[in-house]
């Protein structure tokens, strides 16, 4: 493959490199025949969920005790590598699934919660979403007004509202951060757990979107929502514990976006190699070499820089600053190289049938969650100055 241009294989094992192909046949598949259309029509494949959970997709690096795959970081990161291959709609599913909802619950929740929760959200028949996010409040989420108030029984009221919300109007349970009891400090949030169908609750699409028209974005409305008093999250506890579901969920992004780089690579690489122009394939030209060349040593430098920071992640070594680098880097990286991969395809590029202007109008709304890319510019700038830049 010349997307392996540095023997990556030679330094994942036989397991990793299994499952990176099982997962990239089954994309072959069930996603590319049918994401073109799914983004045309603005729409979620809902139908794919099941066989993600079958297929170990959902927390696979969360515990088997639990009902998930038990793999390790890497292994996780070549998944979500080949479900961005697809569409970053489909990765975005599977890791705010597992990164953002079953985390939280494994890391911050109750053994009851686990136990209740985590099996069933494995096999994708519980659906998940996070909320974080508000309308006045995404790089700033220590701001945020959603609150959680608990009353004299233990059980607590709800108000407030999210935005952004991926999965948001088809799942089942949402984890909510709210500030508790009045506290205006970042330091009272707490995560909850918050059926959807709780009265108060309500969730719309948000319509409009140029970019992951194949996924599901909505608004979430809490109004007055009586939660019983083990909603709660109980060893959850500051703006600390949201950001922790964050570096999760980033890990795998700097994956997902090596897998739409590379699949713009090999689309106009094969373009290149047949498109014919004034006698020649048009890769014949130097300029379109040049395209090339500059794609593929930037897909290598971030396959470097991932397959290192999930050996360090694995290792238990990693840092959050680690993981913004990664992000950040990878998913310029993927943006730039969809750009150019839209360019060398020339007017075929702006096809639904090929995927390049699909992966380029999605990698924009990654390039912008999770942390910006100027925030994580700011994360990378405080940790080798020790000066904070945010305010």
């Amino acid at each position: 493959m010349t997307n392996d241009f540095f023997n990556i294989d030679g330094s994942l094992s036989e397991e990793e490199r299994a499952i990176r192909d099982s997962v990239r046949a089954w994309v072959n598949d069930r996603v590319l025949p049918i994401i073109g259309q799914a983004y045309v029509d603005g729409r979620f494949p809902k139908e794919l969920i099941p066989e993600m959970g079958a297929q170990g997709f959902l927390g696979a690096n969360l515990p088997e005790e639990y009902g998930c795959a038990g793999l390790n970081n890497v292994s996780y990161g070549l998944i979500m590598q080949e479900l961005e291959r697809g569409d970053s709609g489909i990765r975005s599913f599977a890791s705010v699934q597992g990164a953002l909802v079953m985390y939280p619950i494994y890391a911050f929740g109750s053994e009851e919660q686990k136990r209740r929760l985590l099996p069933s959200m494995a096999k994708g028949e519980t659906i998940g979403c996070f909320g974080l996010t508000e309308p006045d409040f995404g790089s700033n989420p220590s701001g945020m007004i959603t609150m959680a108030r608990e009353q004299a029984d233990g059980s607590w009221i709800l108000n407030g509202g999210k935005m952004w919300i991926t999965n948001g109007s088809q799942a089942h349970v949402s984890v909510v951060w709210a500030k508790t009891n009045g506290d205006p400090d970042a330091s009272s949030i707490r995560g909850f757990v918050v059926p959807t169908n709780s009265k108060g609750f309500s969730a719309r699409d948000q319509k409009g979107k140029l970019s992951l028209r194949a996924s599901d974005t909505s608004e979430l409305v809490f109004q007055d929502i009586h939660l019983p008093a083990d909603a709660i999250l109980p060893k959850s506890g500051g703006l600390k514990s949201p950001l922790m579901c964050l570096t999760q969920a980033r890990y795998g992004i700097s994956w997902g976006a090596m897998g739409a780089a590379m699949a713009c690579y090999e689309e106009c690489l094969a373009y290149a190699k047949n498109r014919v122009m004034f006698d020649k394939p048009i890769a014949g030209f130097q300029i379109q070499q040049e395209r090339l060349a500059d794609m593929l040593t930037e897909i290598v430098k971030a396959q470097l820089v991932s397959l290192h920071l999930g050996r360090l992640k694995d290792a238990g070594t990693f840092t959050p600053q680690q993981v913004s680098l990664a992000k950040r880097n990878n998913v310029s990286m993927a943006t730039d190289v969809a750009r150019e991969a839209r360019r060398l395809l020339g007017a075929v590029g702006i096809l639904a049938e090929y995927g390049a202007m699909r992966h380029m109008a999605n990698l924009e709304s990654v390039y912008t969650y999770e942390g910006t890319h100027d925030v994580h510019s700011l994360i990378l700038g405080q940790a080798v100055t020790g000066l904070n830049a945010f305010n």
